[in-house]
């Protein structure tokens, strides 16, 4: 059973990255903790987590915020992930998926599935945290998903057209993968992610 330390941060985090709780905006002890039935324990420690992966800044006598990346960190942290997730993809397809090869098989079906755009982002994101488990490598892996959750909130507005081209992407990938093809794959991870980094320039001048 999820403790309630994690469940107020997943919950926080989801906020912050849907846009529900505003960059920028105030982040009170008191209300978030009537808000989500907990003292206010789980909801410092909530909060202690989310300022180490950079989505809230504490500044001193003020209090608690939601973090307000400039778009010039916001590239700076995409191009992190992409190094990273580049990486990922290679260390995956000399494993050929390992054990999440019959995920990998899968990839595609259910982002097609979606009709709305913020139904096929969870798959969206979903899918670079699979490549990162299929890796292998523990570390990497937890690496990207800090990251992917830092990243994830600049896609807010992206439309069905660049998430249909993005789940055309992941099945790419995914297949580069599980032939064991590790120098396209990694291309094919570095293109996508290029583009998702030309996306956020496009939709943030």
């Amino acid at each position: 059973m999820e403790s309630k330390p994690a469940s107020v941060l997943k919950a926080i985090r989801a906020e912050i990255i849907a846009g529900t709780l505003a960059r920028g905006s105030r982040l009170k002890e008191d209300v978030l903790a009537e808000r989500f039935g907990v003292s206010r324990v789980p909801v410092r420690e909530a909060l202690r987590q989310l300022e180490t992966e950079g989505f809230v800044e504490s500044e001193k006598f003020k209090g608690v915020r939601v973090a307000d990346s400039s778009t010039e960190v916001v590239i700076e942290l995409m191009q992190i992930r992409r190094g990273l997730e580049v990486l990922a993809a290679e260390l995956a397809a000399r494993r050929q998926g390992g054990e999440c090869a019959d995920l990998l098989r899968a990839v595609g079906h259910e982002e097609r599935s979606d009709q709305e755009v913020e139904a096929a982002q969870s798959p969206r994101f979903a899918f670079h945290g699979l490549v990162a488990r299929a890796s292998g490598n523990g570390r990497l892996e937890t690496m990207i998903d800090h990251l992917i959750h830092q990243t994830a909130w600049a896609f807010e507005r992206v439309t069905q057209e660049e998430v249909a081209s993005s789940s055309d992407d992941h099945t790419a990938v995914a297949g580069a993968i599980l032939r064991g093809a590790s120098v396209q794959a990694g291309l094919l991870m570095d293109e996508h992610l290029r583009r998702d980094e030309a996306i956020y320039r496009a939709l943030n001048p």
